[in-house]
C-alpha cells in the first residue's frame, strides 16, 4: 500500500502543481487584462476630454463669429440710422434719401442681396407666394401681374419669396 501511497501523493502533487500553474498564468493574464482596461480606459478618459475641449473651442468660435457678425451689421444700421437723421434734419430730405439709397444698394450688392424679378413671369411656389389669384382674358394661366411685396434672395437661396398676384384665365375656366 505504501507504494499505492506514494503513487497518490505524487498524482495529487502533480495536480496541486498543475493547479497552482495554471492559477499563476490566470493571474498574470488577469494582472495583463487589467492593465489594458486601465490603459483602455486613461485613452477614453483623454479622447471624451479633447471631446469637451473641442466643444468648447467650437462655442467659443461660434460666439466670436456670431459677435463679428453683429458688428458687421449694427455698424451698417448706424450708418443708415445717421443718414437718415441728416436727411430727417436737411430741409430738402430728396438729396439724403438718394444717398441712403445708393448705401443699401450697395450694401445689397455686397451682401449678394437680390430682388426677385416677377411680374411677368410663371408662378414658381419655390420663389413666390400668391396672396391670391385674379381672372383675365388677355394672360396665360399662372403668369404673375403683380407684386404686392418684393422677394429677395441671397446669392442663390430665397430669403424671402415675393407676394405676388397670380393670373388665371377666364375664358379657360369657362371652357372657351
Amino acid at each position: 500500500m505504501t507504494a499505492k501511497k506514494s503513487n497518490m501523493k505524487k498524482k495529487d502533487m502533480q495536480q496541486k502543481n498543475a493547479i497552482q500553474s495554471k492559477l499563476k498564468k490566470l493571474k498574470e493574464e488577469k494582472q495583463k487584462l487589467q492593465q489594458e482596461l486601465e490603459e483602455k480606459n486613461d485613452k477614453l478618459l483623454r479622447t471624451c476630454a479633447d471631446l469637451q475641449n473641442y466643444q468648447k473651442r467650437t462655442e467659443k468660435e461660434l460666439l466670436f463669429r456670431e459677435e463679428e457678425t453683429k458688428k458687421k451689421y449694427l455698424s451698417e444700421l448706424i450708418e443708415l440710422h445717421e443718414l437718415l437723421k441728416k436727411a430727417y434734419e436737411d430741409e430738402n430730405p430728396k438729396q439724403g434719401l438718394k444717398l441712403i439709397l445708393q448705401n443699401l444698394k450697395n450694401f445689397f450688392e455686397k451682401e449678394q442681396i437680390k430682388h426677385i424679378d416677377c411680374v411677368g413671369k410663371s408662378f414658381d411656389h419655390t420663389m413666390h407666394h400668391a396672396v391670391t389669384t385674379i381672372e383675365k382674358n388677355d394672360c396665360k394661366d399662372n403668369i404673375i401681374v403683380e407684386e404686392v411685396k418684393k422677394g429677395y434672395i441671397i446669392g442663390d437661396k430665397v430669403f424671402r419669396p415675393s407676394q405676388v398676384i397670380v393670373a388665371k384665365n377666364k375664358e379657360d375656366k369657362n371652357g372657351g
